[in-house]
């Protein structure tokens, strides 16, 4: 029977169609190939490859391939399959999550240069008549005999192409092509590291780990060589299925020690390893950590996030999937990375929000990451001071096994944390907004009295919240958004946060004419400019998205902040996790309730994690760290509790409420959103869709009812929401989609399925 392959075509059609393939194509499952799709071409993507069983039936061929090898591994097809059937995401969407655009689009290549080589050197009588007659091609000679191959670049570029052409002809030199890296990293220094001696909770959370690496080995048939530090270790049994490992430790208790020390297990043993972190922030002194630790195997690091360009995203893409790169750091994208041999998959600050994608398609990258870890048959590390409850619950419930780091590893105490109540300090400021509370600021002048440095968090970024007339109330909205545009003062704009509608700052109120028009509230422009006042003689710097986007920008912050050249740094939840500065032994929390009251459950939770990560910046080095939160509802569980370091405090008492409410993480919640020009035709949708999903409801699945959603307009589009869940994920999934698969919705209206919601707003 004729061989036959399965093609995913391009494009938003989700079309799947039976090719033939010819006797002298080597296709392969993951192939990007060429296809001939009615009257034109097109391009597409094997998923698998078969046997046609219906002989009467002539399928096309495949015109070629576009790639004489896989770009996507059977284990991430598996991966995307799964995806679909669980988000409901059409799978051709998350192919191009699989293969970034800079990989799929035939017009990105390989960079290459010219390099010239000397083949013989002319005679001396010939030589002196090419000094004579053509001094650059002397030159040149000369150059190439003294130095070996160089670039056509290095020797003078384009004005010296002529030149080089004349000695080519002569049979004097030849040209050859070489492919250049474009590194993310170039012009980096990155010093030797050593091993630092495990304290006995980390050995503990290592010995783990490698066994469980050990018994993955063993299940895939693999030897397990083991280096001269691995001997005598015990090795797990074959065949045995491991369990996901929460490594549960306090901030600064040395959780990237033990995954240096894992990954090099991992290495020994002639296997890859994924990192993953949440912010592109985290990524630069991550990719320090590990190539400092392995300065003979910097080749072997490869870096993939959205902030490299397009060039630097295929070369890096294209050494991972060729095995060159061992050690793959990236966000939450890079759980894609096209690895051969997977041996250990961590997610570091797995708590966090970030991992959830909020554009289409809505995959939770932490969830992924044990998705994947299980179909490649290999451990995956979630480490967090603060984990997910979701998480959490897993490890009581049996399903992953929970490690404790609960010192730091220097030995340090937690740092002291103080509770500012900002009501007692707005009284004593006569009603008026205070930034810096006197505790606050008397701290941060002993501490730059004694030469350490101070991290202020605030997570608003511009200079005020809003512009509001004192007469008539009025608020200078978003055109687009019901929302209030922010005041940003260095761009001299009004800016919304949502959809980046910009408008000019009025002089009197668009509504009264009134001219007292105030600025409401306060972000970290305006923060700055008070740091500067207060402290004249300090370097501030602030870090937010405004600051951090032009390229290496972020980096050059944190790098100025840990040479000490800045004092105090200001910033939104880029600088909340991860960042280990020694000399910072004061961080400050300008504003705690900004995530406190949103309308969302699980905002406690990220309250908590929030304060108990920005205080985790504090103490790190050999001298003590404090930490001051400014909040006007101290008495908050989430604060008293992220006082006192507390996380199975909170827990529990987060637990028991989820838990009499069946929300997560004793049930998986979904979000049905519709989108609509017209609010009347977005809320009808939602309507009929509601009606729909009532009909033959499975048992355990509960219907919430069609509301505005709290932020009832955006991006110009009226926005409605409904709320399911339900402890079965599949049911819920199942029914979703079956009911969506049936509906027939209006062209105007666009309607989002997003399993397991993260963003109610």
């Amino acid at each position: 029977m004729p061989t036959t392959a399965k093609v995913l075509i391009d494009g938003p059609s989700e079309l799947i169609f039976d090719y033939a393939i010819p006797e002298e194509c080597s296709a392969l499952p993951g192939c990007r190939v060429r296809v001939p799709l009615r009257e034109r071409s097109a391009t597409g993507t094997i998923l698998s490859i078969g046997e046609n069983g219906d002989s009467s039936f002539r399928l096309k061929p495949i015109d070629s391939l576009i790639d004489p090898e896989p770009l996507v591994t059977t284990s991430l097809i598996a991966l995307a399959q799964w995806m679909t059937k669980y988000y409901g995401t059409p799978l051709e969407q998350i192919m191009r999550s699989l293969l970034p655009g800079a990989v799929r689009q035939e017009s990105h290549s390989a960079k290459t240069r010219q390099i010239a080589e000397l083949v013989k050197m002319p005679d001396e009588e010939e030589l002196e008549k090419i000094a004579r007659r053509a001094s650059r091609q002397h030159t040149i000679l000369q150059l190439l005999e003294a130095s070996g191959p160089m670039a056509i670049t290095d020797l003078g570029g384009a004005s010296v192409r002529t030149s080089v052409k004349a000695l080519q002809q002569a049979g004097y030199l030849e040209l050859k092509e070489e492919q250049v890296r474009r590194d993310p990293d170039a012009g980096e220094e990155f010093l030797e590291s050593k091993p630092h001696q495990l304290n006995p909770g980390q050995q503990a959370a290592y010995d783990v780990i490698c066994d469980a690496i050990n018994q993955s080995v063993q299940s895939s048939g693999s030897p397990i060589q083991t280096g001269d530090q691995d001997q005598g270790r015990l090795a797990a049994s074959p065949g045995a299925k491991t369990k996901p490992i929460l490594l549960h430790g306090v901030t600064g208790s040395g959780k990237t020690e033990v995954y240096l020390q894992a990954a090099q297990h991992c290495l020994n043993l002639g296997k890859s390893v994924l990192i993953l972190v949440p912010e592109i922030a985290l990524t630069p002194q991550t990719v320090q950590h590990f190539k400092s630790r392995f300065s003979t195997l910097q080749d072997q690091v490869a870096v993939l996030h959205s902030h490299l360009s397009q060039g630097e995203r295929f070369d890096e893409w294209h050494r991972i999937r060729k095995g060159e790169a061992q050690v793959v750091i990236g966000a939450r994208s890079a759980i894609f990375a096209p690895l051969l041999k997977p041996g250990l998959i961590v997610v570091d600050e797995e708590h966090e929000n970030t991992y959830k994608q909020e554009n289409p398609p809505k995959y939770q990258g932490r969830d992924l990451a044990v998705v994947r870890a299980h179909m490649e048959g290999c451990p995956v590390v979630l480490g967090s001071a603060t984990p997910s409850l979701e998480s959490f619950q897993n490890t009581r419930a049996g399903k992953y096994k929970l490690v404790r780091l609960t010192e730091r590893a220097d030995g340090q105490s937690l740092p002291l944390v103080r509770i500012v109540d900002m009501r007692t300090e707005t009284k004593k400021n006569r009603g008026g907004p205070t930034i810096l509370s006197d505790r606050l600021r008397m701290n941060m002048e002993k501490k730059l009295e004694d030469g350490q440095q101070v991290i202020l968090f605030l997570n608003r970024r511009g200079f005020a919240r809003s512009l509001q007339c004192p007469s008539c109330g009025h608020v200078c909205e978003c055109q687009h958004c019901t929302v209030p545009l922010t005041y940003h003062r260095t761009e001299e704009r009004l800016i919304c946060h949502l959809c980046g509608y910009q408008a000019i700052v009025p002089r009197r109120c668009p509504k009264c004419n009134d001219p007292s028009i105030l600025l409401q509230g306060y972000g970290t422009q305006k923060v700055e400019e008070v740091l500067k006042k207060f402290f004249p003689k300090a370097r501030v710097a602030r870090l937010d998205s405004d600051t951090a986007r032009k390229k290496n920008a972020m980096r050059n912050i944190l790098r100025d902040f840990r040479a000490k050249k800045i004092e105090i740094l200001l910033g939104t939840q880029m600088i909340a996790k991860g960042l280990d500065f020694p000399n910072v032994t004061l961080a400050g929390i300008l504003n705690a309730d900004l995530s406190l009251h949103a309308p969302d459950f699980r905002a406690g939770e990220r309250t908590f994690q929030l304060l108990t990560q920005v205080a985790g910046r504090s103490g790190r080095g050999e001298m003590e760290g404090e930490v001051v939160i400014q909040t006007f509802t101290p008495h908050s569980p989430s604060i008293q509790f992220a006082r006192h370091h507390d996380f199975e405090g909170f827990a529990d008492q987060e637990f028991e409420f989820r838990h009499q409410f069946e929300f997560p993480p004793f049930s998986h919640a979904a979000l049905l959103t519709s989108k609509a020009n017209h609010e009347r035709l977005a809320e009808f949708t939602l309507q009929n869709l509601h009606k729909r999903l009532s009909q033959d409801l499975p048992p355990g699945l509960d219907l919430g009812a069609p509301n505005p959603a709290p932020t009832p307009k955006t991006h110009g589009l009226f926005r409605f929401q409904l709320l399911l869940r339900a402890r079965n994920p599949r049911t819920l999934s199942n029914h979703v989609q079956k009911v969506l698969a049936a509906t027939t919705l209006p062209e105007e209206v666009s309607v989002i399925f997003d399993m397991d919601a993260y963003d109610f707003g």
